[in-house]
C-alpha cells in the first residue's frame, strides 16, 4: 500500500501567493466531503492523469489507485513532479489527493475500516443491483467510494462483491463504450452535484442541522 498519510490532503501544500490562496478559499465549501474516486488497474497512466483532472475539476475529494505493478510513486510529493501525470491532469495533481494502492483486496479493507461504503461502475450488469446513473441517490451514505475499473478489462468480480450496486451510464450508439476520462466525468458530475445539492442544506447526515443560509452549489466563473 502506499506509503501517503490519507490525514494530510493537497490544500496543505501552502503557496505564497495571494491569488491561491484566494482561490482555495473560494473553492473550499464546493467540494464534496468523503467523496472518493477509485480507479482500478488503470492500463494507460495518461488516464490517471485525466481523472485526477476531472475530480479536482469537479470538487471530488480524493483520487484512490490499485496500482499493482507500481506505475505510480507511493510518496505524494513524488507523484506531483510525475511528468505524464502531471501534463494529462494539467497540473490538478498539485492540488488533488492521490493515494496508491498494490491490490483491489487492500483498497477494499482500508475503505471498509473507515466506513466507506463502495459503489462500481460498469456498462454491464455484473450480478448487483445494478441502475442507470440518473436512477441513483449518491447522498444515502455518509462516505462514498465510486470505483472505475480498467480500460482493458472493466471492474474486478471481487469490487463487485464488496460493493454496494452497479452503476452504469446510458448509450444508444451502435458501440456501447467510454473512455475512463469520458465515463469518470460523466459519472462523477452527477454524483458531485447531488451531494453538494446536500451539502448546501445540511450540516449533519440524515438532514440533520437544516442550515439557516444554504451554501452556493455553483460557484461564479472567472471575468
Amino acid at each position: 500500500m502506499g506509503a501517503v498519510d490519507d490525514d494530510k490532503s493537497a490544500e496543505g501544500i501552502v503557496q505564497s501567493r495571494p491569488s491561491v490562496r484566494r482561490r482555495a478559499r473560494e473553492i473550499a465549501p464546493f467540494r464534496c466531503k468523503n467523496l472518493i474516486a477509485v480507479l482500478e488497474n488503470p492500463t494507460d497512466i495518461g488516464n490517471i492523469g485525466t481523472v485526477i483532472r476531472n475530480v479536482n475539476a469537479l470538487g471530488v475529494e480524493k483520487v484512490y489507485v490499485v496500482d499493482p505493478k507500481g506505475a505510480l510513486s507511493d510518496d505524494w510529493q513524488d507523484l506531483r513532479e510525475q511528468r505524464t501525470i502531471s501534463k494529462t491532469s494539467v497540473s490538478a495533481v498539485k492540488w488533488t489527493f492521490v493515494k496508491r494502492f498494490d491490490s483491489t483486496e487492500a483498497c477494499l479493507d482500508h475503505l471498509e475500516r473507515n466506513n466507506f461504503v463502495s459503489v462500481v461502475t460498469s456498462p454491464h450488469v455484473k450480478g448487483k443491483t445494478s441502475i442507470f446513473l440518473d436512477e441513483g441517490d449518491y447522498t444515502t451514505h455518509a462516505k462514498l467510494a465510486v470505483w472505475f475499473g480498467s480500460e482493458a478489462a472493466g471492474i474486478s468480480d471481487l469490487a463487485v462483491s464488496r460493493s454496494e450496486m452497479c452503476v452504469s451510464v446510458p448509450m444508444f450508439g451502435m458501440v456501447e463504450s467510454l473512455n475512463l476520462g469520458t465515463s469518470s466525468g460523466i459519472v462523477l458530475y452527477e454524483v458531485a452535484k447531488q451531494r453538494r445539492a446536500y451539502q448546501s442544506q445540511y450540516e449533519k447526515r440524515n438532514k440533520r442541522l437544516p442550515r439557516a443560509v444554504p451554501l452556493p452549489t455553483t460557484i461564479a466563473p472567472k471575468a
